[in-house]
């Protein structure tokens, strides 16, 4: 029996049917990010390096696989379980979404290289390591647009940073100017700035969105045990709003611009994944 905030759930009788398909999804997830790799480097089986519909069909049926998974944890007939372990899966799954819609955007679909193998790690854990602590039975829209924007500009930013990284190892590289490699590949330093600018603008108007519908529908912070996430959540919006005004007035990029881009999202890591790992697995609360 799994304990929950409302009582004794019984236990999923097809659990190992479950672990085996999220097992089933992380291969499909490595399958696409082989594939962009290969692609990447120019190397491997004519079906993986010259075209893309092998990687692109594997990407779409992992995230397809991840749906279905997703919606069998978090759908109870008591509420909707965003427990920690199902909130990395939600996380891990429109992160994967996005870098699916990369493939419109080929010159920055590599990012799916991280992202989809992070997506398939965090729908198995979340198959591996079932709790059911956080049920919420309160459907009211403001709740429901909160979460939603509330993880998907966790994901957006969670993107931007991981562009800020490859932004990194890109002007480093021309910094000590080296010639060649696998980052010689990538497009141009001022589009991969314009477009982590446009990956920020995108996650910061989803977290304010995030903040303002949180004010509706938290009544009491302290009780609710979530001031610390609403205050670490202002310092990120705060630091993107900086970064964004920055840009707009100073024109702030290269190392500035990817500093503060990591120190925002680690603030949201703090907020949304850091307060949740602290109340529900070790102090064993929730909301």
């Amino acid at each position: 029996m799994m304990v929950s905030a409302f009582g004794a759930l019984p236990a999923r009788h097809d659990a190992m049917q479950f672990t085996g398909t999220a097992a089933l999804d992380l291969v499909l997830y490595l399958t696409a990010a082989l594939g962009l790799l290969l692609r990447f480097l120019g190397k491997g089986p004519a079906l993986l390096r010259e075209g893309r519909g092998f990687t692109v069909s594997a990407a779409m049926a992992a995230v397809f696989i991840h749906s279905v998974l997703l919606y069998g944890l978090m759908a109870t007939p008591r509420g909707l379980d965003l427990g920690y372990f199902n909130a990395v899966a939600l996380a891990g799954w429109l992160m994967a979404c996005i870098g699916l819609a990369m493939f419109l955007k080929p010159a920055f679909e590599n990012l799916g290289l991280v992202l989809y193998p992070l997506a398939g790690v965090s729908v198995l854990l979340a198959e591996l390591f079932p709790h059911d602590v956080l049920l919420l039975q309160d459907r009211s829209w403001p709740l429901g647009m909160h979460i939603f924007t509330s993880m998907l500009a966790y994901s957006l930013l969670g993107v931007a940073a991981l562009q800020a990284c490859v932004l990194y190892l890109q002007e480093r590289r021309l910094r000590h100017a080296s010639a060649g490699g696998v980052l010689s590949a990538l497009p141009p330093l001022t589009e991969m700035e314009r477009f982590l600018f446009q990956l920020i603008g995108a996650g910061f108007v989803l977290l304010t969105l995030s903040l303002l519908t949180g004010l509706i529908f938290v009544k009491d912070f302290m009780a609710q045990h979530l001031a610390h996430k609403a205050v670490l959540s202002a310092l990120a919006w705060l630091v993107f709003a900086v970064l964004l005004w920055g840009r707009w007035k100073f024109g702030w990029r290269g190392r500035l611009a990817i500093r503060w881009t990591l120190g925002g999202f680690a603030a949201l890591v703090l907020a949304y994944f850091g307060s949740k790992l602290v109340l529900e697995l070790i102090l064993g609360r929730h909301w």
